[in-house]
């Protein structure tokens, strides 16, 4: 057996299968079910005894891959890259996957030294537009960078624009990542990200339904999305018009039960409607790792509590602040004016105002009082945001 717990003759199968059958057939993959890889290649290499499902032209279609398959070439490419085939009942097969039902993939193709299995059980999504804005690429990479400093992999698809800045941002942070592609592991698509991919295989992991040499198709971009949002515990879509390939993956998302969440741009910008789209429904707003964490992960992983600034006032005691509400903003004002305005007796608002007094909030002049420049300042500011 080669790394795992299924069968030789079955992995070998499920090799052939790969150059045989498209990505996310699920009629294809209710054969597997019910008859098993061995039985479905034999059975469409006999070119007989055809399956449910099928039309004759697409079983001689089929037929015609079959004959041309190479499993054990297959492998052996994949090992010169340093890669590995793993299936449904391997110890190293992502389990979540299974979501998928018949549409799961047949094996996957693995290059790189960590388990997938166990990198699956505590990973996040992060995609977007491949003609991201730089303020699309800052939130990608800052978003992974947060969360691989959490612990958490960061999966993507190793496309231009969101995708390469999130997996750049987890590998900046020391963290782990993982690409899935839509081609062999062993091309480099786009070429443009040659080094970024080798780096991945270095230090992360690429991974792909496709056999070695087999390259990307549109159809084949949108079908590796659903890898995507099985693999992981949820989705965060940063920047995305509204026919962008990464609103599949939401949708996908959605649909397995995972979380789905949007980074928010500005409404202007036609590269955020989609994700807009995706939080005016069952899409949760996120701004930076915490608040992904604080959905994706254990019982207890809050984001911190968002408020502004700490401000002198707001340590005031609530009879102080009161008091002080009551000054008027200009001119002075006397200690039963201020009183009857601070909802107080005359003598609580006197024992308040020289506290305020002794903090810099307010001064005496005579029998009235009024706020200092610092403490006019300061409440004419709230007042302001209100």
């Amino acid at each position: 057996m080669t790394g795992g717990s299924a069968p030789d003759e079955e992995r070998l199968a499920r090799v052939a299968l790969t150059r045989v059958l498209e990505p996310g057939d699920a009629v294809g993959g209710r054969w597997l079910r019910e008859a098993g890889a061995v039985e479905v290649l034999r059975r469409i290499s006999a070119g007989e005894e055809r399956f449910s499902g099928v039309t004759g032209r697409r079983w001689a279609g089929l037929g015609a891959r079959a004959a041309k398959v190479r499993p054990a070439r297959d492998l052996e490419s994949a090992r010169d890259v340093g890669a590995r085939f793993v299936v449904p009942g391997d110890a190293e097969w992502p389990v979540p996957l299974d979501d998928l039902g018949d549409a799961r993939p047949i094996g996957l193709w693995v290059r790189g030294r960590p388990s997938l299995r166990i990198w699956a059980l505590r990973s996040v999504a992060v995609v977007g537009a491949r003609a991201c804005t730089e303020y699309g690429a800052h939130m990608a990479a800052g978003l992974a960078a947060g969360l691989a400093e959490r612990g958490w992999v960061v999966v993507s698809g190793g496309a231009y624009g969101v995708d390469g800045a999130a997996h750049r941002g987890a590998l900046g942070a020391g963290g782990a990542t993982v690409a899935v592609l839509a081609c062999g592991v062993d091309r480099t698509y786009p070429r443009g990200h040659a080094q970024l991919l080798g780096r991945i295989a270095e230090q992360g992991l690429v991974v792909g339904e496709l056999p070695p040499g087999d390259h990307p198709t549109p159809s084949r971009f949108i079908l590796r999305n659903r890898v995507i949002a099985a693999l992981t515990r949820g989705t965060v879509v940063v920047e995305a018009a509204y026919r962008s390939g990464a609103l599949v993956t939401a949708r996908g998302a959605q649909e397995l039960g995972r979380f789905t969440m949007g980074v928010p741009g500005p409404a202007t910008s036609g590269l955020s409607a989609g994700v807009h789209e995706l939080l005016r429904g069952d899409g949760v707003l996120v701004t930076d790792a915490a608040e992904v964490v604080e959905l994706v992960g254990d019982m207890g992983e809050l984001a911190p509590e968002r408020r502004g600034p700490v401000v002198p006032r707001d340590l005031l005691a609530p009879g102080a602040a009161r008091v002080l509400a009551a000054l008027p903003g200009r001119g002075c004002a006397r200690a039963r004016d201020i009183a009857r305005d601070a909802g107080t007796t005359t003598d609580d608002a006197v024992s308040r105002l020289y506290e305020l007094r002794s903090l810099g909030f307010v001064e005496r002049h005579g029998d009235g009082w009024q706020l200092t420049r610092q403490a006019f300042l300061s409440v004419s500011t709230a007042g302001g945001e209100s």
